[in-house]
């Protein structure tokens, strides 16, 4: 018999229970055991029922992602699914943990379902690029309704128990599994209930083949935010199938929507996101079981944008934390911006009507920074100037407990410096949240020469805690994500210099899939902000600096690159920044030419896979898929082109080496030729995947 699914009979029920830690995830191992011991159920005359369950934490969690890309292996899902839901015999699933994906359709093709209360059960393949495979879009709506069906197949949240026993996806809240599951296959044979094959029943079908507006509205309202995204579509057209067609023709439907899914670029990019994003959290160069330092107080110094927003991503996650401000008035102004957030989130209906007074209840507010005496995690969010940090980290010496790990929220600064400040640097890191830092999913975590091991597993440990994607990088300025998008930003305003407008740049990187273009990103922020700094370092930017000088900062003037209608945050391309534009190219005798979408596309994008050539080489970042990692959640990359390492891998890096050679010529510009790492690779026909390979291989 199997080692991972395993037969026992409780007199006339057979309980068949899946033991493959860590999630049961469906290898060939467990689909195997389930055909055998089903199987062996059904012929067993002794056995009335049967049910199915899990040992550890969780049902079966969904399908072994690692054998995706590989040629099947026997048996295939749907043979165990159809031996089961033609079984003579009850079967009953009995889920716990979380029924995902796989794990849901197995639960699917038994005749009854029960869970526990904390249950979850969903269909999440769409975060992955794809349609669920074996049965999900043909089943799920004949046991929910397409509504819910669509909901939480081309949206791919999971649903809680209560509402899964609403919906009739489930029959009964149980105390634990095994009992709870072994109870119920006794009362169906106690009843003589008749065995609920969900393919036999379209009773929830009947409304929804009468008006076909019911599943297109429902698909219309879950694909408002899938710009640019193939599965949420093709999962939906599947559903559809279950509405317009007979069973078996619904699942070959569906069979050809998964397959051509499963090869897709995007679904490639999709799964290489979900392992880089894994794979992030595993900190090289730390010495073989370091452990986290305890964190149960942590303090914020500054309630400013971040320090707020960084305070509510603590109270999101339930933890409490000191907010602490220089004055009373700034303090009420913070808590005061957050209280409004909450409001609106609620109203709204993102979080439930008693979390803002909740998660309130978790941020003290306070003034002096004598108050971070009992935190265990320290994170600085004051002004972006290294003197007032250095005061800030000088002060925290003499009022922070031994062994608080003492973070900075800097998006630029050197943390060297900083640690050098306090008698304590092994204490001292980065902890770089991107704005709105209760909504941004990155962490970039700053090692610094002295950082001890523990103080930077720590923070990766809380950033995790609080819902955050941690990566880790190197000291340098910018640190990875900035950075790269320093060179983005020189070459978008060269562009302006040759021939380009704002809104023809912006449109090509919003084609591409980014949420904004470089010039309404510089509205959004202020451009008032880099005039300054221009200023105190004796550099000119023309175009830019005459847009400041004629009062224009961007969105809270009304203009900026773009203007702005009153209460709108649309940009609206505007005539006087292009006779602005123009006046400034003719006072410095430049000739305006046509600039092509394909150039625009290529200076936006190739100069930033260069730089991350050279972070790579200076190991700033340890893997090409932490850059990626960094820029699909910390800067809105599309998620379905990878990141930019992934997207320059199959662009082919040969041809990027060869394109930035040439504009590195067609615009004298020599920091566009290829870094050496982009230009060895290029000649070695390699990618920036391989290099992640022979690292694994080292």
């Amino acid at each position: 018999m199997s080692e991972v699914v395993k037969l026992e009979r409780h007199d006339v029920v057979a309980i068949v229970t899946v033991n493959s830690p860590p999630v049961n995830a469906l290898s060939a191992a467990v689909r195997g055991g389930i055909l055998e011991c089903m199987k062996s159920a059904i012929a067993d005359p002794e056995v009335k029922a049967i049910v199915l369950t899990c040992a550890g934490r969780t049902f079966i969690a969904g399908a072994d992602i690692t054998e995706f890309g590989k040629p099947p292996k026997p048996p295939g899902l749907h043979e165990v699914l159809t031996v089961m839901e033609n079984s003579s015999k009850p079967i009953v699933a009995a889920i716990h943990g979380t029924a995902l994906g796989g794990g849901l359709e197995v639960a699917l093709a038994c005749h009854f379902r029960v869970a526990t209360k904390d249950a979850k059960l969903g269909l999440p393949e769409v975060k992955l690029g794809l349609l669920p495979g074996a049965g999900g879009t043909q089943r799920l709506p004949r046991a929910v309704g397409p509504e819910l069906a669509v909901k939480m197949i081309v949206g791919g949240d999971p649903i809680a128990a209560a509402e899964a026993l609403k919906n009739g996806l489930i029959e009964e809240i149980v105390e634990g599994p095994a009992t709870g599951g072994e109870a119920f296959a006794r009362k169906v044979l106690a009843e003589k209930r008749p065995l609920r094959k969900l393919r036999d029943d379209d009773s929830k079908l009947v409304a929804a083949k009468a008006d076909r507006s019911i599943f297109t509205n429902a698909v219309a309202a879950m694909t408002k935010r899938a710009r640019g995204l193939e599965a949420p579509f093709a999962a939906a057209d599947a559903v559809g199938a279950a509405i317009d067609l007979p069973f078996d023709e619904g699942l070959k439907k569906e069979r050809e929507g998964f397959l051509k899914l499963v090869a897709s670029d995007q679904s490639k990019a999709q799964r290489y996101a979900f392992f880089s994003e894994r794979e992030a959290a595993k900190v090289a160069g730390v010495p073989e079981g370091t452990k986290p330092r305890n964190v149960e107080r942590v303090a914020i110094i500054g309630a400013g944008t971040m320090g707020g927003g960084i305070a509510m991503s603590f109270a999101n996650a339930g933890i409490p934390v000191t907010l602490i401000e220089t004055g009373e008035e700034q303090l009420k102004r913070g808590m005061g911006v957050m209280q409004k957030n909450y409001e609106a989130t609620a109203a709204r209906g993102g979080i439930p009507a008693d979390a803002p007074a909740k998660r309130m209840g978790l941020i003290t507010g306070v003034v002096g920074l004598e108050n971070v005496k009992d935190a265990d995690l320290i994170i600085e969010a004051v002004f972006e100037t290294m003197a007032i940090k250095k005061e800030v980290f000088t002060a925290l010496d003499k009022y922070a407990k031994p062994g608080a790990v003492l973070a900075s929220n800097t998006s630029y600064l050197n943390i060297d410096e900083i640690a050098k400040v306090t008698k304590r640097p092994q204490d001292v890191l980065g902890m770089h949240f991107f704005s709105p830092a209760n909504v941004m999913k990155l962490c970039e975590i700053v090692r610094a020469e002295k950082t001890a091991p523990d103080a930077l597993t720590t923070a990766v440990a809380v950033a995790r805690k609080i819902a955050k994607v941690p990566a880790v990088v190197g000291v340098c300025d910018g640190f990875v994500g900035n950075r790269m998008l320093a060179q983005r930003g020189k070459q978008a305003e060269k562009l302006l210099f040759e021939g380009a407008l704002p809104q023809q740049v912006d449109a090509v990187v919003t084609k591409f899939g980014m949420p904004m273009g470089p010039f309404a990103m510089g509205d959004l922020a202020g451009l008032d902000i880099g005039w300054r700094s221009r200023k105190d370092r004796g550099i000119k930017s023309e175009i830019a600096d005459a847009l400041c000088e004629a009062g224009r900062f961007g969105q809270k003037t009304g203009k900026g690159y773009y203007k702005y209608e009153a209460g709108s945050r649309a940009p609206l391309p505007d005539p006087e920044v292009e006779k602005l534009i123009d006046e400034t190219l003719q006072r410095l005798g430049r000739k305006r030419r046509v600039v092509s979408d394909d150039e625009i596309l290529e200076r936006m994008m190739y100069p930033m896979i260069n730089e991350g050539a050279r972070i790579l080489e200076e190991k700033i970042a340890a893997r090409p898929s932490d850059i990626d990692v960094i820029w699909l959640y910390g800067y809105g990359w599309p998620i379905y082109r990878g990141g930019p390492m992934f997207y320059a891998d199959q662009v082919g890096l040969k041809h990027i080496a060869d394109r930035l050679s040439y504009y590195a010529k067609e615009t004298n510009d020599p920091s566009l030729e290829p870094a050496p790492l982009l230009k060895r690779l290029a000649a070695e026909g390699k990618t920036f995947a391989s290099l992640a390979q022979t690292a694994k291989a080292g």
